[in-house]
């Protein structure tokens, strides 16, 4: 018996032995694949900063130079100067931000429809909403080209602000879904107090929505910011293009500005970079509670 005893700890210990170098070789090639796939998505970044602060010369070497020598900045400035890209920003600054009070305005409301009242038909209405989302973007393009071109919004920016007034599937269903999470409780508590529907809705539920409203926020900057297709469609006047579209500017007929279309890629992934840095407690909170919650 005291034999059996001391040899069930030995061989206990020696067991371990092979898991512990296991999960250490575990970690090691997880943490290696990541790396690697860290690195394939960042290529195009780097390349894009490399390229952007190489002169002329060092565009077309080969093989190609991957670090600068020597580093040049002058293609900054003169994205300024070969195209009005200051005007840009701000015409692609204020088409975001009437994107953003459009859908966190129709986002909430609608989805506060569906998630806290009450009314015959609600799930088909829902439903008919979700499938939405199966219909291709491109599918409506000419339509809708036609009924804003009847309307007389063509070349205004009314056709890429005005549609976020009206929802979006996707977001509302985000929203409703995080708002269903809320405890009806609350409600019920708040409307014995006195509150009205809209009260509930301005004072308990928004302020608890704060993670969801968020990702709506980035979801429609980053979305509103990079869109290319819109504007090119709906403007024609070059003083009202967006970031995106202007950066076309250097990519002519013939030939293509690499360095200053780099440089002015850049640039133009800052602002949605700045957000995600500002935003990120919140946002990666909101996308996991989604994630439990869906």
């Amino acid at each position: 018996m005291l034999a059996n005893r001391i040899a069930r700890p030995e061989s206990g210990a020696l067991g371990s032995a092979p898991l512990g170098k296991n999960r250490v070789w575990h970690n090691v090639f997880g943490y290696g694949a990541l790396l690697i796939v860290a690195a394939a998505l960042m290529l195009p970044l780097y390349w894009m900063v490399s390229t952007a602060v190489k002169s002329p010369a060092q565009m077309f070497e080969i093989p190609p130079a991957w670090i600068p020598n020597p580093v040049d900045f002058s293609s900054f400035p003169k994205v300024f100067q070969e195209v009005p890209f200051g005007r840009f920003l701000v015409n692609t600054i204020i088409i975001v931000a009437l994107n953003i009070v459009g859908h966190l305005v129709s986002v909430t409301l609608i989805a506060y429809g569906f998630a806290r009242l009450r009314f015959p038909g609600r799930s088909v209405l829902f439903l008919i909403m979700l499938s939405t989302l199966m219909i291709p973007y491109h599918v409506t393009l000419v339509p809708r080209f036609i009924l804003f071109s009847k309307l007389g919004w063509i070349n205004t920016y009314l056709p890429l602000t005005v549609p976020a007034f009206t929802g979006s599937a996707f977001l509302i269903f985000l929203v409703r879904q995080y708002m269903m999470s809320i405890p009806f409780d609350l409600d019920e508590a708040a409307y014995i107090d006195g509150a009205s529907r809209f009260g509930v809705f301005w004072r308990i539920i928004l302020p608890l929505s704060r993670p969801a409203l968020m990702l709506v926020i980035v979801f429609t900057f980053v979305g509103t910011w990079n869109d290319f297709l819109q504007p090119l469609i709906y403007l024609n006047d070059p003083n009202m293009f967006t970031v995106s579209l202007g950066l076309s500017f250097f990519q002519g007929a013939r030939e293509t500005n690499w360095n200053l279309l780099m440089a002015g890629s850049l640039l133009a992934t800052i602002p949605p970079l700045i957000l995600f840095f500002i935003a990120q407690r919140q946002l990666i909170g909101g996308i996991s509670i989604e994630g439990l919650k869906g």
